[in-house]
């Protein structure tokens, strides 16, 4: 018997889809599962607030308003969705970019706007049906901004594991070297100490005790060793006091809402490439097939609902969607019981978290982002595919030099230059050769990107082979969208033939391209010559 809820239940309702066919028996495993997802997901997110050098409970809310809006709304059974490293990498530099300091009185009425204006793009996404679209951005642009990411983040710790008076957030990857570097003199050597502590206890669990949170182990120790000594007059500095209680609405402020969009996009075209990529990653043969423009509207409205409460932008985490579905995570109830941990948390835990060494979060986010830095893959694409290798190694180096921001734009630009150099090379295939008939299939279809490529290869085709061809069969069963462009190609590839003593024949015309061509001179011509047939089978008896 399967231990999920039935593959074979069509997810029709829009609200809580991955609970149709939920069965009693499923509910201690949801339990098991949230409570530690939640022992990961909290801490992480805390951490990852202050890459952006936002307060933490900004981390801790984000687990609890956009979580639970995704587990209302999307399709995944075990990913959860709070925010990432790239994420917030990616807010730090767009909060800078746009002249907001993240200490500043309208830090955080600037932050709802950009999460806003992030939920907005996804769900016009989602409205337009550009979920596929997205997905076609290349690994290797993605690999690349996250080496961007990883080193970025990587010595914009520094300080904070350092004990140095240095603030580099956001200012990108040498800068913060350089930065760290000056402020040497500064250095807290039992800061110091913590750090070297805490990442060690984390890679040890990973290595060896998978099972047991480090994340949660070192915050849990690190509270308690300021609780019982005086860690702190020895010059560990703590985070700042988090308020007890629950997210309070706000509004967005929009004051730089147009220095805001461009960081906004390349922000929400990684919430989708990360969530996409934990959704399909995770899930399980059994579970229903991700449908990419649920996935826009669950975390574009997600975000929407979380820039009212002070939230990060939201996205699908792979460590903390790992834990999840490891600990036997069903359906995204698992995630409720995530969000009621959070809000346990944030109601109750105030006074004790505010103990927590910044030096424990900083060793949190050192060793989550390190992971984003998989030099053994680069290399291996070097090696199998050296067009990917380069595009990562450009995608990550501008992500190094010039920022994250031009980084995701190089990259979706280099992505879609290279799709439409593979779109544009003809792909033609014989389909048979009879005599001095010839049946072409056009295997990618005419547009006006490359129609002159089409006719020019058709011609080659032809002229070169080894048996003389009086007729030509052109199956364009792929041609549905018909445009001038296409049409003057058309025609103009019947003269040239022509010229050449090869008659055109058409075949497999779509429907919406006979509608149109109808209404020229030329198409009724060749409908009046008898050369339009409904198959390339009829075209190749007529013509032979």
């Amino acid at each position: 018997m399967s231990s999920t809820p039935a593959a074979s239940v069509t997810q029709t309702r829009w609200l809580l889809p991955t609970l149709a066919g939920y069965r009693r028996s499923l509910l201690v495993s949801d339990l098991t599962a949230g409570l530690a997802a939640g022992a990961v997901v909290v801490p992480q997110a805390m951490a990852y607030a202050t890459i952006a050098n936002l307060p933490v409970q900004v981390g801790l809310y984000t687990c609890i308003v956009p979580m639970l809006v995704y587990a209302l709304l999307g399709g995944s059974r075990a990913m959860s969705v709070s925010t990432t490293s790239t994420i917030a990498t990616l807010t730090a530099t767009t909060l800078v970019t746009a002249g907001v300091a993240a200490e500043s009185e309208d830090a955080a009425g600037t932050l709802m706007a950009l999460a806003m204006l992030v939920g907005l793009m996804l769900l016009a996404a989602r409205l337009l049906r550009l979920g596929s679209l997205v997905e076609n951005i290349s690994a290797a642009t993605v690999l690349g901004v996250k080496i961007g990411v990883g080193g970025t983040v990587a010595v914009g710790q520094l300080p904070k594991l350092l004990g140095e008076d240095a603030s580099p957030s956001g200012e990108g990857f040498f800068r913060a070297i350089a930065g760290a570097i000056e402020a040497f003199d500064s250095v807290s050597w039992p800061t110091v100490a913590v750090s070297i502590g805490a990442v060690l206890v984390i890679v040890l669990c990973k290595r060896f005790v998978p099972r047991v949170p480090g994340t949660l182990v070192v915050v849990v120790v690190g509270i308690v060793l300021v609780w019982l000594t005086d860690i702190e007059d020895a010059g560990v500095e703590l985070i700042d006091p988090v308020p007890d209680g629950l997210p309070v609405p706000g509004i967005p402020d929009f004051s730089h809402v147009v220095a805001l969009i461009p960081g906004a996009l390349a922000i929400a075209v990684m919430v989708f490439l990360e969530s996409a990529a934990v959704a399909r990653s995770i899930r399980r043969t059994s579970e229903p097939v991700i449908d990419a423009d649920q996935e826009l509207l669950a975390v574009g409205a997600a975000n929407i609902a979380g820039a009212f409460f002070t939230v990060l932008p939201a996205a699908g985490g792979f460590s903390q969607s790992a834990v999840n579905q490891s600990a036997g995570a069903k359906t995204q109830l698992a995630t409720l019981f995530t969000v009621c941990l959070a809000i346990l948390v944030a109601v109750f835990l105030g006074p004790a978290v505010s103990l927590l060494p910044q030096a424990i979060l900083a060793a949190m986010v050192l060793v989550a982002v390190v992971s984003l830095i998989d030099i053994p893959l680069l290399v291996r694409w070097a090696r199998i595919s050296p067009l990917d290798f380069w595009v990562a190694l450009v995608v990550a180096v501008l992500g190094l030099t010039s920022g994250l921001l031009t980084a995701v734009a190089a990259g979706v630009a280099i992505t879609l230059v290279l799709v439409l150099r593979e779109l544009n090379i003809p792909q033609l295939d014989i389909m048979a050769e009879r005599g001095p008939v010839l049946v072409v299939f056009l295997g990618r279809g005419m547009y006006t990107a490359n129609a002159l490529s089409n006719e020019r290869a058709i011609i080659d085709l032809v002229m070169n082979r080894p048996v003389p061809v009086r007729t030509v069969v052109l199956d364009v069963r792929r041609l549905s969208i018909m445009t001038i462009t296409v049409l003057d190609t058309l025609a103009d590839l019947d003269r040239e033939l022509a010229a050449k003593g090869v008659t055109l024949h058409l075949a497999a015309l779509p429907e919406k391209a006979v509608a149109v061509a109808a209404r020229t001179a030329w198409y009724q011509s060749v409908v009046s010559a008898g050369r339009v047939h409904a198959s390339a089978e009829e075209g190749l008896r007529t013509a032979g």
